[in-house]
């Protein structure tokens, strides 16, 4: 008996080393995920992009910028002209945070009655409130002789598009590249594969089509498919978790059709890759870890480390993410929005060309 098992260990053992994609997983996946936890996985959150309006422009106003930057929770970018700049940047999302220092910043740092520093932090990001009211700990500076302030915070925080600090908010919107990102990979990595496993490809092959004519048949049915999830993710969104929709949903659905049409792509060009329905699925679920982590769906983008971030810089999720949180939440509209658009529309390009050269009319 134990020779029979012994034997049946030997024979697995060997067809596993001739899969040379599952027997690369084996070490892969691991290795993957302890890197991928290790660094996007990040509560000390440092380095958020932010900006300041100084129209009291004193030694003290420079002095508190200086203080905050040293803090490390922020990092100042280029200073915007006004309040109303500054609040486009956020809803472009430029930046996270906007430091407000009025005119009458003096008077307001000696007095006992409103604040006197405004931060507004952007509420469709998730952490940015919390981390960001750490930046109220920084002391005013203050020179011999100074008032001391005893009663009004030296700091006012208002949390744009999301005052109620609801997490719903937040994930609701980004769930839906979430969804379309595992569900639109899956669909089209087994397109090809499904093909030739039932001995489809064979009539294909018998006919005059061509390979982007058949790449472009495999997507637009789920192309279809796709626009049908987002409007069920925003439909309960909005009814079930109250979230709002401050966008046009004429932009929200170009985007989220930009999206599907990427990500369907990235599905065809795994489904040229591998031999069996199985290493498909394989390496759609390797792909969908990578993009919750490093897309900034759950852990702000700004806190990973500059590898992470140009890793994330390839996965169409990232780019979507910040169009779809711009759109829907903070009202932003496609032409704000247009560096993840082209971002996206890179990836599709290239992708659809990759799947397009990759694919061959051929059983072999």
């Amino acid at each position: 008996m134990l020779q029979r098992v012994l034997a049946i260990m030997v024979k697995e053992v060997r067809q596993l080393s001739r899969d040379r994609l599952t027997f690369g997983m084996i070490v892969g996946i691991p290795l993957l995920q302890i890197l991928l936890f290790g660094y996007a996985i990040n509560y000390d959150v440092r380095d958020i992009r932010a900006a300041v309006v100084d129209e009291a422009r004193t030694s003290h106003s420079r002095a508190l910028v200086a203080a905050l930057a040293a803090s490390g929770v922020v990092e100042f970018v280029a200073p915007s002209a006004g309040v109303a700049d500054l609040r486009r940047r956020l809803a472009r999302g430029e930046i996270s945070v906007g430091v407000v220092i009025p005119a009458d910043f003096e008077r307001r740092r000696l007095g006992t009655e409103r604040a006197a520093v405004q931060i507004l932090v952007d509420g469709a990001e998730p952490m940015i409130d919390s981390v960001a009211r750490g930046l109220a700990q920084v002391p005013l500076p203050v020179r011999a002789g100074d008032y001391v302030r005893s009663r009004a915070p030296v700091f006012e925080l208002l949390t744009e598009y999301n005052p109620e600090r609801r997490t719903a908010v937040q994930v609701v919107p980004a769930l839906i590249g979430v969804i379309l990102n595992m569900t639109m990979v899956i669909f089209t990595a087994v397109a090809i594969v499904r093909e030739r496993e039932r001995g489809n490809l064979e009539l294909l092959i018998t006919t005059p089509i061509r390979s982007w004519e058949l790449m472009a048949g495999k997507l637009v049915p789920y192309v279809l498919i796709g626009l049908v999830q987002t409007t069920l993710i925003l439909a309960v969104g909005a009814w079930v978790f109250d979230v709002p929709i401050n966008g046009s949903l004429l932009d929200l659905y170009l985007a989220a059709l930009l999206f599907i049409a990427a990500t369907l792509t990235l599905g065809l060009v795994i489904s040229t890759l591998v031999r069996t329905q199985m290493q498909a699925f394989q390496l759609s679920f390797m792909t969908l870890l990578p993009s919750i982590l490093l897309s900034g769906f759950v852990f702000p983008f700004d806190g990973m480390p500059a590898v992470a971030q140009w890793i994330a810089q390839v996965l169409p999720l990232t780019h979507f993410v910040a169009m779809i949180r711009g759109i829907v939440l903070r009202g932003a509209s496609l032409a704000d929005v247009a560096g993840p658009a082209a971002k996206l529309g890179v990836f599709l390009s290239v992708g659809l060309a990759i799947a397009t050269l990759r694919f061959r009319k051929t059983l072999d």
